[in-house]
């Protein structure tokens, strides 16, 4: 939690003014999200080669080289405004931002689950990754915060602030983060090519072919469509709505969005114990952030286009963790970084796409148009979520000593259900096993 707490503190000072930055910078509104389109094609190309990093030379390595590409590429955004270098510079340095970010997906939850599996403690994943999120929440919300007030001054100040900080995330990573249930392994050049194919082959088998993360992942990749557009439009729409050049008013909207996700992790532990099937609450908040990014559009209001968006955060602050757990519930621990970053692979893909079309339609017809067209596409998230709900099986179910009827599959008895989750509680399942 201190490691994740100080990256998405560093991290997301920049938040709040990315938009506006690119936007001072010279470039055109379709060129700022296609700068922000090429940073997750970076993703896209990155994640399985830095899912080999991750699960070989291991999770301490991968964390501290995100770090260091992170503040480096901070710092040439800088270079690169100043120059007045244009979209074809934005767009590369964009790319291998996204390789920063790529090494931390998956890394750092890899690292953490095979602790807690070796020390005993994952028995209650969902509450772990949703306090964890509320570490973040509360970091982001201090971070954007700060940007905010900083890009008031000048919008290149929270970059500058940035990359100074991941300095100090550096130094401090490197004393404190170990490898605990995980035994990295030397690979030498020659032997990368055979690995990218191991590791790709690996995330299609442990990932896209078990039907329940395939279900998940297609979920993810619609609402990525939106998602990946709507947080940086919000920027300017927000400005529009406001009809004033307000940068610190942003700066509160943007850390209004970590209470809001803060206050989503607090429902998954408070739904949990009443209703512990993880897809009745993937449905419900998927369908309530739906709903809310369709009104932001519809909406005149500056007031009520936010209230929105922090509806839409706190369902994502639900969806987060819930499906994190079952993630890592239904993969192998020497497979854990891999498949979690194929997951965020496949997620930005649809961030590609919309981040481009969405661009266009807000260049075209304007932002409020685009939270419309955009919100109503990720309902198409919610067959593939029913599906999930239909499929069952443990990782569906969230064991806990407070579980109820809610977390009975259907068609099955009630006593093979708890019979099922009492040798859930008291064995201890292999994780290859269980996948």
């Amino acid at each position: 939690m201190t490691l994740s707490g100080m990256y998405t503190l560093a991290a997301s000072l920049i938040w709040s003014v990315n938009t506006l930055f690119l936007l001072d910078a010279g470039l055109g509104i379709t060129e700022v999200f296609i700068a922000n389109a090429l940073f997750s094609v970076g993703m896209v190309l990155f994640e399985i080669p830095t899912g080999v990093v991750a699960d070989t030379l291991g999770r301490r390595v991968s964390y501290l080289a995100s770090v260091a590409v992170l503040g480096a590429t901070t710092a040439l955004y800088l270079v690169a405004a100043q120059a007045d270098a244009g979209l074809l510079v934005f767009g590369v340095i964009s790319v291998f931002m996204g390789l920063g970010f790529t090494f931390y997906s998956g890394a750092l939850e890899a690292w953490l689950v095979d602790g807690l599996k070796s020390l005993g403690g994952d028995d209650q994943l969902d509450q772990v990754f949703a306090r964890n999120q509320q570490v973040s929440g509360a970091a982001m919300f201090v971070g954007t915060i700060s940007g905010g007030f900083l890009g008031q001054l000048d919008l290149a100040v929270p970059f500058i602030v940035r990359s100074g900080l991941l300095v100090i995330v550096f130094v401090v990573a490197s004393s404190l983060m170990h490898e605990i249930g995980f035994e990295p392994r030397r690979i030498g050049v020659r032997d990368i090519p055979k690995e990218m194919r191991h590791e790709t082959a690996v995330g299609v088998s442990a990932g896209w072919r078990q039907p329940g993360l395939r279900l998940l992942m297609i979920s993810a990749s619609i609402r990525g469509v939106f998602f990946g557009w709507a947080f940086y439009a919000a920027q300017p729409y927000f400005l529009e709505l406001l009809d004033r050049d307000a940068v610190w008013v942003i700066g509160l909207v943007t850390a209004g969005l970590s209470v809001a996700t803060i206050v989503g992790n607090q429902i998954v532990k408070v739904v949990s114990h009443r209703c512990s099937r993880r897809s009745t609450m993937l449905m419900v908040a998927s369908g309530t952030s739906t709903v809310a990014a369709v009104l932001m559009g519809v909406t005149s209001s500056f007031a009520f286009a936010v209230a929105c968006l922090f509806v839409v955060a706190g369902s994502m602050g639900v969806i987060s963790p819930v499906r994190q757990a079952y993630l890592h519930q239904v993969t192998a621990s020497e497979n854990r970084a891999t498949v979690v970053s194929f997951d965020a692979m496949v997620t930005s893909v649809g961030g590609v796409g919309g981040q481009v079309g969405l661009g266009a339609v807000s260049d075209a017809r304007g932002f409020a148009p685009g939270y419309v067209v955009g919100g109503a596409f990720t309902v198409l998230a919610l067959p593939a979520l029913f599906g999930l709900r239909k499929l069952g099986g443990n990782a569906d179910a969230i064991v806990g000593d407070k579980a109820t009827e809610c977390s009975i599959p259907s068609g099955l008895p009630r006593e093979a259900h708890v019979e099922a989750h009492h040798a859930a509680a008291l064995v201890e399942v292999d994780e290859r096993a269980l996948h």
